[in-house]
């Protein structure tokens, strides 16, 4: 299994528009084949600074969810929104309780 981390950071005014835009997708996005779990987190200090974590049975379903058209279609419309760029890894979980 591994993890996938998104830091983003959003302009102020442009919070809301990213929390629709994520509302509207969530379910489609944690229902794509392979997609354990998928959270959106957000800074106490910093409303605006905003991580997704998901979780995917293995690499090749990440990477086939990063090449679908819905991905194709949020990822574009969540990057119009950023103040700074993204910062994402992957991490390959060794141990899980």
């Amino acid at each position: 299994m591994i993890v996938r981390i998104v830091h983003m950071h959003f302009r102020k005014e442009a919070l809301s528009s990213f929390l629709a835009l994520f509302d509207e997708h969530r379910n489609d996005i944690a229902g794509q084949p392979g997609c354990r779990n998928l959270q959106l987190v957000q800074a106490e200090q910093d409303e605006c600074a905003i991580s997704t974590i998901s979780q995917w049975d293995a690499p090749e379903d990440l990477e086939a969810y990063r090449n679908s058209a819905l991905f194709q279609h949020i990822w574009p419309a969540t990057k119009a929104l950023f103040s700074a760029s993204p910062a994402a890894s992957s991490h390959t979980v060794r141990w899980a309780s």
